[in-house]
């Protein structure tokens, strides 16, 4: 069995091969039931949240075993972490051979999540935000941020990059990465007037109170919301969400454990049949993406477990050679 680390798996991926890949396993599709969500309550501090994610290949749809696995993601999400210089968000993967269930790889898991949910929600702007779109706001300073900007400018002619942050701190460090890989990053100070200027933007917070105002966003803006990963977290507004098209990674989860989707559901703002498409219909070609240099269209991720099986595969496949 590999044991694989997060510097290897850089190694192995890319951001433009790894959104193909992500192409194909929507197209294709696996067995992948609805996860495992745990609050583990704590005596001192928040309670933290338990994933289990697991996946397989579909072998009816397949026709066959050759070259199948098995694959589970265990992640834990704490909060309090942050104030303890640590990634709110841990975990590994471990991928299994299909057939015989034997253990293949124990992978990195917050660097394959990170690398995964980034090259999803760029998978979801190539259908959905414009073909110019070039100037990005990344709303959040943590892990995921500078993936995010780089997956988006994998598929998009981006040209600025911002990033914002309650700690003003963190997004110009993130900001300074980027720029010292030769990206055009500054960090923003006035969330609401960049809202107003962004072409497409990136959210990935555990904020409960929206943060993206749908009265501010341009004509023709993307939307693309990560962060919120239960019904009590929430992004965007409701006017962002009347005024967008709204797509989601699945429906199954989308609906059951989004905050950005559960609660316009719950009230009305949003109507079930309004949810246009989800990454499986627009990489088959069941459904339209973005009609219009006009419309806003908003993406709401929460994770799918096909994502981490397809991006462990290609890591597995790059590194056994």
């Amino acid at each position: 069995m590999l044991i694989i680390s997060a510097a290897e798996v850089d190694h192995a991926l890319t951001f433009p091969g790894l959104v193909e890949t992500l192409r194909t396993a929507f197209r294709d599709g696996a067995v992948q039931p609805v996860r495992h969500h745990h609050t583990v309550e704590r005596p001192d501090g928040a309670a933290s949240t338990l994933l289990l994610m697991p996946a397989w290949t579909d072998f009816n749809a397949a026709g066959t075993s050759a070259g199948g696995h098995i694959g589970v993601k265990i992640v834990t999400v704490s909060s309090d972490n942050n104030a303890l210089g640590k990634p709110a968000v841990m975990g590994l993967y471990l991928l299994l051979d299909g057939a015989t269930g034997e253990p293949e790889a124990m992978i990195d898991g917050q660097r394959l999540t990170q690398w995964r949910t980034a090259c999803a929600s760029a998978l979801a702007a190539s259908y959905l935000a414009r073909e110019d779109a070039s100037r990005l706001l990344v709303v959040g300073a943590g892990a995921l941020s500078p993936f995010l900007a780089k997956a988006h400018s994998a598929v998009r002619p981006i040209k600025t990059i911002r990033i914002w942050n309650r700690t003003p701190a963190n997004a110009e460090k993130v900001a300074a990465n980027l720029r010292a890989e030769g990206f055009a990053a500054e960090a923003a100070s006035d969330l609401d007037a960049e809202l107003g200027q962004a072409d497409i933007v990136s959210s990935a917070t555990i904020t409960t109170a929206p943060l993206i105002k749908g009265a501010l966003l341009r004509p023709g803006t993307h939307v693309d919301l990560v962060g919120g990963f239960t019904p009590d977290m929430r992004e965007s507004d409701d006017e962002a969400i009347a005024r967008a098209r709204v797509y989601v990674d699945t429906r199954a989860s989308a609906t059951k454990e989004a905050g950005d989707i559960v609660q316009p559901l719950a009230s009305g703002v949003l109507k079930p049949d309004a949810i246009v498409a989800d990454l499986h219909e627009l990489a088959r070609g069941e459904k339209r993406g973005r009609q219009s240099a006009s419309e806003i269209t908003l993406f709401k991720s929460v994770g799918a477990a096909l994502e981490d099986l397809a991006a462990g595969i290609a890591v597995y496949g790059a590194l056994r050679q």
